[in-house]
């Protein structure tokens, strides 16, 4: 009897086995060749590359591949489905440490700063892992080396879970952020003058604004301008992760 969907999406979250990661790492053809799920993630990711996340549609992949949307319905249940997808391929990417007591800020840094870089290479593909409970065991994979890198550096399981989770939608959130400032300074530089030109402001522009603020109303702002626009953003990236860390420890 020919399996579901859910069915087939249930054994991929089995243990992979050497066929799995050999067909994972194959370099993918052009078509024509068999739809694999492989297919369909190396597709879609090509997709977001290019185009960003906002483009990427079960019909935008089907379309890329020359088929129906149906066709991919046989081997991903849905959009859901492919997002969980497109993670855990990310995810496999990243190198976990063995958790060593005497260096586990570091390491968890380390790990941080892998999961950022993959998403910064697809604009907007961390919006894929909000809002979703991840099953891929690449996924899975990552928030256990977190989580036992956490536990290594002596902080309580319950701190580690919920720290493992902040950091994690951290990540998320400042590659999101950062590929919608891209993004918008890609369009203004198309467009000329455009709405998006009130957004994307250099440092320059910004410490001139708030050189021109009422003093009686933004007395800090106009004192400390110097150090609220300072920084790079991988710099501000950084110290934010350390300074979550450093609540850890205080704990």
């Amino acid at each position: 009897m020919r399996s579901t969907p859910e069915q087939r999406r249930a054994a991929r979250h089995q243990q992979p086995t050497d066929q799995d990661t050999a067909a994972r790492t194959a370099a993918p053809a052009r078509r024509k060749q068999p739809i694999t799920v492989d297919l369909i993630v190396d597709t879609a990711l090509g997709i977001v590359a290019a185009e960003g996340y906002d483009a990427l549609t079960m019909r935008r992949v089907a379309t890329a591949l020359k088929t129906g949307p149906a066709s991919l319905y046989f081997h991903v249940v849905n959009k859901t489905d492919l997002d969980d997808l497109l993670i855990g391929r990310l995810s496999a990417a990243l190198v976990l440490p063995e958790p060593d007591p005497a260096t586990w800020r570091e390491q968890i840094i380390g790990v941080c700063t892998q999961m950022r870089d993959q998403y910064q290479k697809y604009p907007g593909i961390s919006r894929a892992a909000l809002a979703v409970v991840p099953t891929n065991l690449e996924t899975l994979r990552v928030g256990e080396g977190m989580f036992s890198i956490l536990l290594a550096g002596g902080v309580q399981p319950q701190t580690a879970a919920w720290a493992s989770d902040a950091l994690t939608l951290y990540v998320n959130a400042y590659s999101l952020e950062a590929s919608l400032r891209t993004t918008r300074q890609s369009d203004t530089g198309a467009n000329g003058e455009g709405a998006d030109d009130e957004w994307v402001l250099s440092r320059d522009e910004l410490l001139s604004r708030f050189a021109a603020l009422p003093e009686d109303r933004f007395p800090n702002t106009r004192r400390h301008a110097a150090e609220l626009t300072a920084g790079t953003g991988h710099e501000r990236f950084e110290f934010t992760l350390n300074l979550m860390l450093d609540g850890l420890t205080g704990r």
